[in-house]
């Protein structure tokens, strides 16, 4: 007997479709594509919920489609006019505009530090 709550989306090709008919209305209606906006055509509660279908084998690729649909959305709104909200939207995809430096010594330790005085 299976454990826990049935899935409210029953097979990926459903996923898509949903998905879809969400691009559609949003293209019709000239509104942003929007990942909440996905998540709330698609039933679920969350976008937590959405990244828990991902993690099933079967969905995978259908969540990883419909989510890159919607950065492609934000990402083409870097060449508009204010692209203030993309940026912010593409941070939350994992997109950086900032650059990290780590400086480490050998096998990932701390650097040696030698320090001589002359008298």
């Amino acid at each position: 007997m299976p454990i826990g709550r049935p899935r409210l989306i029953d097979s990926p090709e459903q996923m898509l479709e949903m998905g879809n008919a969400y691009f559609d209305e949003c293209k019709a209606n000239e509104q942003p594509i929007l990942v909440t906006g996905l998540v709330l055509a698609l039933g679920l509660s969350s976008r937590e919920s959405l990244i828990e279908y991902g993690k099933r084998t079967e969905y995978s690729d259908a969540v990883k489609a419909l989510k890159t649909v919607c950065e492609n959305f934000a990402e083409t709104r870097l060449y508009g006019n204010n692209p203030t909200g993309a940026i912010f939207a593409l941070k939350n995809y994992g997109w950086s505009d900032k650059q990290e430096h780590e400086l480490s010594g050998p096998n990932g330790g701390a650097i040696p530090v030698s320090l001589e005085i002359d008298l």
